[in-house]
Parts: C-alpha cells; sequence; structure tokens
C-alpha cells in the first residue's frame, strides 16, 4: 500500500518528465526562399578623363592666358591696321584679329579654349623666336617657314600656308625686266638674314655679288629705298603688300620663284620640347577641317597669288 508521501513524490516526477520533454523539442528555422530574379548593382559612374588641352591644364607663360607672338613692325596683309594701333605696335596691330597671321592665331587660340579677352601679344624679334633657348611667347606667328634645321631648334607646327619667293625691285632698275634665273646672276640682291628669302639667293639665284643680309625686312626694304641693292626677295604675299601701297613707290614683282620639291610652308613656333605643341597642332588641325583655313586665306591672300614664274 503507497503512503500519501510516496504518491506525491511520484506525481512531482511526472510533471517534472513531462517539463523535461517539452523542453528539449526543438523549434523547426525556416531558411530564406532564394529569389530567382538577381538584384541589380549600382551602376558605376565613369570619371571623366581631363582635357589636356583645355586652358586650366596647358602650361603657359601665364595660367589661364595664351601669349601669342610676333616681329614688329607687323606688316599687312598678315596684320591690318587699326584706326589706333595698340602700343607698341606699329604698321600692323595684331591684337585687332584682322589680317591672315592674327586671323590664324585667334582661330587656333579658339580652338584651344581661349577667347580673346584671354589672348595677349608679345613683341619677338624674328631671329630671337627661332633660335634655342626660353621664349617669352607661348605661340609665335610671323611668317616662319618650315626648315629642318629651325626645326632642330624650335619646334614648329603643321603648315598652315604654302608659299613661294618673289623679287621686288624699281620699275627703273634693270632688273624689273628680267624673267630668268640665270639672267638674275649679274644682279646684288638684299632680304632679311635668317630667312628662306635669304636662302633663296644664295641657293637658287647664286647671284656673283654677295647678298646683303638685314636683321629685320623693315631694314630690307629700307635698303632697297637707299639704292643699296637692286632686288630684294621676300614671300609673295609681302611682294604684293610692298608693291600695292606698302613702303616702295613705282615698285613691282619682278616674279616668283617656282614651287620647290617639298614646298615652302609657315608654321607656327613654339619653344623645343614645348607640352602645348601636340595640342596647337590638333587645334590647327580643327581649323582646317572646319574650312575656316581656306575662309582666312581667301580673304586675305587670295589675291596675292598672281606674278609671272621666273624661268630658269
Amino acid at each position: 500500500m503507497r503512503t500519501l508521501k510516496g504518491v506525491a513524490a511520484l506525481a512531482l516526477a511526472g510533471v517534472m518528465l513531462t517539463a523535461c520533454s517539452s523542453a528539449a523539442t526543438p523549434t523547426a528555422t525556416v531558411p530564406p526562399v532564394a529569389s530567382s530574379t538577381p538584384v541589380p548593382s549600382a551602376a558605376a559612374t565613369p570619371t571623366p578623363t581631363p582635357n589636356p588641352c583645355a586652358p586650366a591644364n596647358l602650361a603657359t607663360k601665364t595660367a589661364g592666358v595664351l601669349t601669342l607672338g610676333s616681329d614688329n613692325p607687323a606688316y599687312p596683309p598678315y596684320f591690318q591696321p587699326s584706326a589706333s594701333n595698340t602700343a607698341p605696335w606699329e604698321l600692323g596691330d595684331p591684337t585687332n584679329q584682322q589680317g591672315f597671321e592674327a586671323a590664324v592665331a585667334y582661330a587656333v587660340a579658339g580652338e584651344l579654349g581661349y577667347t580673346p579677352d584671354k589672348v595677349t601679344w608679345a613683341v619677338t624679334k624674328f631671329d630671337n623666336a627661332i633660335q634655342p633657348g626660353p621664349k617669352d611667347f607661348d605661340v609665335y606667328f610671323q611668317e616662319v617657314s618650315y626648315t629642318a634645321e629651325r626645326a632642330a631648334a624650335v619646334d614648329l607646327t603643321d603648315g598652315y600656308y604654302d608659299v613661294n619667293q618673289a623679287i621686288v625691285a624699281f620699275k627703273a632698275n634693270k632688273i624689273s625686266g628680267v624673267t630668268s634665273i640665270a639672267a638674275l646672276k649679274a644682279f646684288k640682291f638684299g632680304a632679311q638674314s635668317s630667312t628662306t628669302s635669304y636662302d633663296t639667293i644664295k641657293k637658287t639665284i647664286v647671284p656673283t655679288a654677295e647678298a646683303l643680309g638685314f636683321k629685320s625686312n623693315d631694314l630690307a626694304v629700307a635698303g632697297l629705298n637707299a639704292l643699296q641693292y637692286d632686288g630684294l626677295v621676300t614671300d609673295l604675299p609681302t611682294a604684293f603688300y610692298l608693291t600695292t601701297g606698302g613702303q616702295l613707290t613705282d615698285a613691282v614683282i619682278v616674279g616668283q620663284f617656282p614651287a620647290q620639291p617639298g614646298g615652302e610652308h609657315f608654321s607656327a613656333v613654339l619653344d623645343k620640347g614645348s607640352p602645348l605643341t601636340a595640342c596647337v597642332n590638333a587645334a590647327l588641325g580643327r581649323v582646317k577641317a572646319s574650312g575656316a583655313l581656306a575662309k582666312i586665306t581667301q580673304e586675305w591672300l587670295a589675291d596675292k597669288a598672281n606674278a609671272p614664274v621666273i624661268q630658269p
């Protein structure tokens, strides 16, 4: 016979067993259902590549400003005069954007991103511009013909005008009637030294008399006016300017020389190894491709192309 105490103990044991069994039963965890639709990742925003030819990235003489160089006097038709020329410019005024060289220079500057108010001009003598050494300009525009010798000393851009050399003389001089290179040898000539005009005298005409070399075209013209020699050799557009109201009276173009193999062309000048050269060439290429260079040439030089060709 169980005692009351024993019954109570059994009852307590049963309760404890039930509680333990209930606690041992694990709760099922439902795993997340994988979606069959992929979640798109955020699109990466490409980093824009900086334009190395933008004004902010060009290492110009003055930050944000393009300094152009040219000689003085600034001859038409390359530079045209203003009603009141900007000092110190004589004859032509590069700052008015008029004339062949000025128009080309401002077109290139515009393609580089420089507005006219961000362009300034520095007077630099021709001989200094084409020699090695630091420059006081970023780009130089002054009817500089490309030669391998010059290209060894400075950077020369792609060509922007093909040009021939010509002879200017007074009508009263016998040279004015000469039509052949052979007949020219008996006369005395002058030109600006260190130019392709002077080279034409030495290498193409090869006169019997020693040629006169002048430090500037202005001085060469003064020498012709003073009758120091018979014929001035210069590029054809300058020859037209000189004989149509500029600096010389009763002068004529004796003739132009035949085009040379490979041609002669004008190039802009930059310091040797300039970081701007590639950008200037690219800008010049766009000026050509757009048709702007052809329009500039037509406006300022198209009527400067007629002159008899001097025969051998």
